[in-house]
């Protein structure tokens, strides 16, 4: 039955289900972790990989209680926000002519829709962008071209109406063929399997023109994301919660342990998830991620999603088995895999014996996909799904792979392998640092420590990338060179820097020369630069082959190198500091590592004083700002300068330390055990303002807005905002561990700051030199006293038991505890309380003034 108020022209395809191709395939393993495993993506994904990996492809069922809300929902965004759609071109995916072959023989064309286009006037939905699209595509080459415009509710109709006819869904008593939907007696529609067969039909043995469109790579920036964004989500306590999980596509990129963290730009698609609005048929054809990253795409809703994969160590098997079948087509487009445009059944491949394994994705559910690891699919019908690159550290060595591969293809990169490798080298050192010196282990830090040593996995890289510069230094001749000089550091921090001919990265090294500033080769192509003398060319370097020795020393666990590179280049601190310990121990336990290492800087202190953490101007200001903090003047220092023992010694940056909380909001008590326990009870929407060092510009102080939430997983959740920068939270279950994540981030401030030689600069603190019950203010005495007013028959039994003797408000205090009260309050229910107050103690008045009181408090 066809919808008289049908979005598309009648469809005059059949589903040919007897003609069915579907491929006979073993299963990808999936996964179903438990709360407690969910809580750290990066170590989960780390757990499964050596089970999963072989296949190429997995599938993770998150706990039933994980289901984030959904924004792309709301009714705005569902009814006017528009995205752009491409045209696929189903029946030609494997099957179809050389490009030359179509051109000559005068049929190759762009149309506009047609069999799919219907009532629609495909011109009026022709936007700048889209315009942008088709000029792109006028390469003479196969590809999709731009189709209309399409609300997300508008889409639903139109994929939902195209299946409706393409498959003939209708009334009927039974099917054994076909599953129920809808919830509708005797109506039916395909099951995954048909849609399976019919799709590989169309794709190996077409027998009609089947065109469909797919929402393909929408810019959630421009669009939206399909999870809650801290900036963007309804202020709700769930809201939060998910905008701050680690699943959320949105943070992966950017959590501890991704090196993806190191890349400063948010590069859409990479770090910056992309939208998937998909219908029956439409497709993600055969190809491998950008720089072989993993990838993760959530399925929001809709109908399933059907993924191939081959495993990443079977991918020039599956290359050349693509080569063997679709020779024309790689002879006239070599990079055709680039392309995204061709599939090829897995049936043919699985011929050629290349592995391939089956995963159907349904709402609500993860598919992570494997370094190297080749995958397609394509939709069983309205969906939508967001995905996002992954890259922990164990990414590593196939992203050199993938590197030295696009240098040989003359292929430009997304984003610098070389930095995000020195930027983890550098994150991995001062985690060793500390360890090193401040004793400080965490969870965190261990998880780094696994791939720190001789043998581990970064230092293996970190190798791998000096000994390929050295031997491209010696091939370069780099003794021509008279001028040779250390690159800025922001040298390719604004502009993209990359060799003229291969398009190689030049964050490492480069060579230039003066007759074009804005012109670079890498060390291999130097020669092919210009025409010019030498003496005219520049050799430029971030660090020489040296420094980058006592790198990987560093990295090694040499406890030397460790402080070296931790006080010159993170600006940390020297290893002379390490003799005010005089308790530490080298990583490898290796003898040979004690001694002296060949000078890697110029040191600019004196070596016969203990060298401070913080520099002389830093304590001026930091005292100039004690009165701000409350801190108290007691603590040991050298020259009046705080060192390493000072911060080992205290819990506190400074003992007695006391800071001024605001109370904003007191909130409601919650007498379950997790929102109390003997030292604090956690009110659910509780509320404070504190003034602290700014984690946006170190040298300034600003304020904090510590909250309570309930994250409705049975315990409080514990936020920071920077008060004026909403997207700038720390949030945590542990009230201890929301201010360290504070502190953590304004010590990568004071880092930044003091790399670029600022001066008035607070100190380095260890994360957990904070109090976090003393920043949120529950250990101020006013704050308590209102905290425990709203429990006068002590539920909060455990923390009551600890306090026998606790007194009742004080009368000087009750003005300030129902001063917020009253500011709420209507006048005519402030001239109601006057009354009752004003009126005998046991005066009616009174006595249904206590009960309407008591009958509120039971709703609390």
């Amino acid at each position: 039955m066809i919808p008289s108020s049908a979005l598309v022209e009648q469809v005059t395809a059949r589903w040919l289900s007897e003609r069915g191709c579907r491929p006979v395939l073993d299963a990808a393993p999936v996964f179903y972790p438990n709360e407690e495993e969910f809580k750290d993506t990066l170590k989960y994904i780390a757990s499964i990989r050596p089970i999963a990996e072989p296949y190429g492809i997995c599938r993770i069922v998150p706990p039933a209680s994980w289901r984030p809300p959904c924004p792309l929902r709301d009714k705005i965004k569902w009814q006017k926000t528009r995205f752009h759609t491409r045209i696929q071109q189903i029946h030609k995916l494997q099957i179809r002519q050389s490009v030359s072959t179509s051109v000559n023989g005068g049929c190759h064309k762009k149309r506009k829709l047609s069999t799919m286009s219907g009532h629609f006037d495909h011109e009026q939905y022709v936007s700048d962008s889209e315009a942008d699209c088709l000029a792109r595509k006028d390469d003479g080459n196969f590809g999709f071209d731009c189709g209309p415009e399409f609300t997300l509710e508008g889409f639903q109709k139109y994929a939902n109406e195209f299946k409706d006819q393409y498959f003939r869904v209708q009334e009927v008593e039974s099917n054994s063929d076909c599953i129920s939907v809808g919830g509708s007696k005797g109506r039916w529609a395909p099951s995954v399997e048909n849609i399976e067969g019919e799709y590989w039909r169309v794709v190996q043995k077409p027998t009609e023109q089947i065109e469909v469109l797919y929402g393909a790579d929408v810019e959630t920036r421009k669009f939206g994301s399909g999870f809650p964004k801290a900036k963007l989500a309804t202020p709700t306590e769930v809201a939060d919660l998910y905008a701050a999980s680690g699943w959320n596509l949105n943070n992966i990129a950017r959590l501890p342990g991704s090196m993806l963290s190191f890349e400063d730009g948010d590069i859409s698609g990479v770090i910056v998830p992309w939208l998937y609005i998909g219908m029956c048929f439409s497709s993600f054809c055969w190809h491998v991620e950008d720089h072989h990253f993993y990838s993760l795409n959530y399925l929001h809703w809709g109908a399933p999603k059907v993924w191939y994969g081959v495993p990443g160590n079977e991918a020039v098997k599956f290359e050349h088995a693509m080569r063997k079948h679709l020779s024309d087509l790689f002879e006239e487009q070599p990079d055709l895999l680039q392309k995204l445009v061709t599939q090829l059944s897995p049936s043919i491949l699985k011929s050629e014996g290349v592995p391939v394994y089956r995963c159907v994705q349904q709402a609500g559910e993860f598919v992570l996909t494997f370094p190297r690891a080749y995958h397609g699919g394509f939709n069983c019908g309205f969906n939508c799904a967001e995905a996002v690159n992954v890259a922990p550290v164990d990414w590593l060595p196939h992203g050199q792979h993938a590197t030295e591969l696009y240098q040989e293809l003359c292929r430009r990169t997304t984003v610098s392998h070389d930095k995000l490798l020195l930027g983890t080298a550098r994150e991995a050192i001062k985690i060793l640092w500390e360890f090193s010196v401040l004793r400080r282990c965490t969870s965190i830090n261990a998880g780094w420590h696994g791939f720190c040593g001789q043998d581990g996995l970064l230092t293996k890289a970190l190798k791998v990338c000096v000994e390929r510069e050295r031997v491209r230094m010696r091939k370069a001749h780099l003794g021509k060179f008279l001028n040779a000089k250390k690159m800025d550091s922001n040298f390719d921090a604004v502009k993209e820097r990359e060799c003229f001919l291969c398009y190689y990265d030049l964050h490492l090294s480069a060579i230039g020369c003066e007759c074009s500033p804005e012109k670079f080769a890498c060390l291999e192509h130097a020669n092919q630069l210009c025409a010019c003398n030498w003496s005219r060319k520049c050799f430029l370097y971030r660090y020489d082959v040296t420094e980058l020795d006592i790198l990987i020393e560093a990295l090694e666990g040499k406890r030397n190198s460790i402080n070296r590179w931790a006080e010159q280049d993170l600006g940390l601190a020297s290893s002379s500091c390490v003799t005010i310990l005089n308790t530490q121990q080298d990583f490898t336990q290796d003898a040979s590592s004690f001694f002296p290492s060949k000078s890697m800087f110029t040191s600019k202190k004196n070596p016969s004083k203990d060298l401070p953490l913080i520099s002389e101007t830093a304590d001026v200001q930091d005292r100039q700002n004690n009165k701000i903090l409350g801190r108290a003047q007691n603590s040991e220092s050298i020259n009046g300068v705080e060192t390493i023992k000072d911060i080992m010694t205290s819990r506190l940056p400074v003992k007695n330390a006391s800071y001024d909380v605001d109370l904003l909001d007191v909130g409601v008590i919650q007498p379950c055990k997790s929102w109390y326990d003997g030292r604090t009870i956690f009110p659910k929407g509780y509320k404070s303002r504190l003034r602290f060092y700014s984690v946006l510009e170190s040298t300034q102080i600003c304020s904090y807005i510590s909250e309570v939430l309930d994250a409705e997983v049975k315990q409080p959740l514990f936020k920071v905002t920077v008060e004026g920068h909403p997207t700038e939270v720390f949030m945590h279950v542990s009230v201890q561990k929301c201010w360290e994540l504070v502190q953590e981030r304004l010590n990568k401030q004071i880092i930044q700051q003091r790399s670029l030689g600022r001066d008035n600069i607070p100190p380095l603190r260890p994360p957990e030199s904070l109090d976090g019950r003393e920043m949120f203010g529950f250990t101020s005495p006013q704050i308590v006293e209102a905290i425990e007013s709203l429990d006068p028959d002590h539920q909060c039994a455990e923390y009551w038991a600890t306090r026998p003797h606790a007194s009742q408000v004080s009368s000087e205090n009750i003005s300030a505890i129902l001063g917020g009260l009253f500011k709420r309050a209507r006048p005519v229910e402030l001239w109601t309380l006057h009354k009752v107050l004003s009126s005998e103690r046991c005066s009616s008045d009174c006595q249904a003034a206590f009960m309407a009181l008591q009958e509120e408090i039971k709703k609390l």
